[in-house]
């Protein structure tokens, strides 16, 4: 059985900032892969580093050393806006806060990936009619943000981030802002697409019910990533 391809990786990767008269440093030579449709827990304590780990995989952050290759092409080797079409066509973002364009509908919102990316007219508004019917959210299609509850607006994210059939998604908790039974939906239905999408997904999180879930858990600790045991 040949092995999955890797959609994700980083190696060696530090992040530090100088802070005062201090040097601090928050990721130390941390290496990471991931693989197509493989689901990833990272988790630890405030303060430890997840959220800057997410975002130099991501992109939207520069590391001090160390480097990060997203679908076979580094990312220290692309100008700005190169980095930002290869993020915008492979990858998708989740965060706690939906960070979704208030002024726009449910519908809008979803299409805004596919409108950068110039996908045809036709092609963006019937994929995204299509991805929010898989959120169970095709009778809100016209609804502004304001107009919906807290886990209709991250059911509505999390159909954004999958607007351009990405190859990995990241979370940033994802759940860390809904109630129990919002909280539960939202992770059956991550793990549901994740399932029917083959989409990798990467969740940093203190909701250890959610990572416990997931394929594989790691802990960020003193600015090392180490496996952590389920359970």
């Amino acid at each position: 059985m040949s092995k999955p391809e890797q959609v994700l990786s980083c190696s060696a990767l530090n992040k530090s900032y100088n802070q005062g008269p201090s040097h601090v440093e928050v990721l130390k030579s941390i290496d990471f892969q991931l693989y197509a449709g493989e689901r990833v827990a990272i988790v630890g304590a405030s303060g430890s580093g997840k959220s800057t780990l997410l975002n130099l995989l991501g992109g939207l952050d520069t590391p001090t050393a160390g480097g990060v290759v997203l679908a076979g092409q580094p990312l220290s080797d692309l100008s700005d806006n190169e980095r930002g079409r290869l993020r915008n066509r492979h990858m998708g973002f989740v965060y706690q806060f939906h960070h979704l364009l208030p002024e726009f509908s449910a519908q809008e919102n979803v299409e805004i990936p596919m409108r950068i990316a110039k996908l045809p007219n036709s092609e963006y508004t019937q994929r995204a009619k299509a991805l929010l019917t898989q959120v169970g959210l095709d009778h809100r299609c016209d609804h502004k943000p304001s107009e919906l509850s807290g886990g209709e607006r991250q059911r509505v994210a999390i159909a954004r981030a999958l607007a351009m059939q990405p190859a990995c998604v990241l979370m940033d908790e994802p759940t860390g802002n809904l109630d129990s039974d919002n909280a539960e939906a939202v992770q059956a239905l991550m793990l549901s697409l994740s399932r029917e999408h083959h989409i990798a997904f990467v969740v940093v999180t203190h909701d250890m019910t959610l990572a416990n879930r997931m394929d594989h858990v790691y802990l960020l600790e003193k600015g090392h990533l180490r496996a952590h045991s389920h359970g």
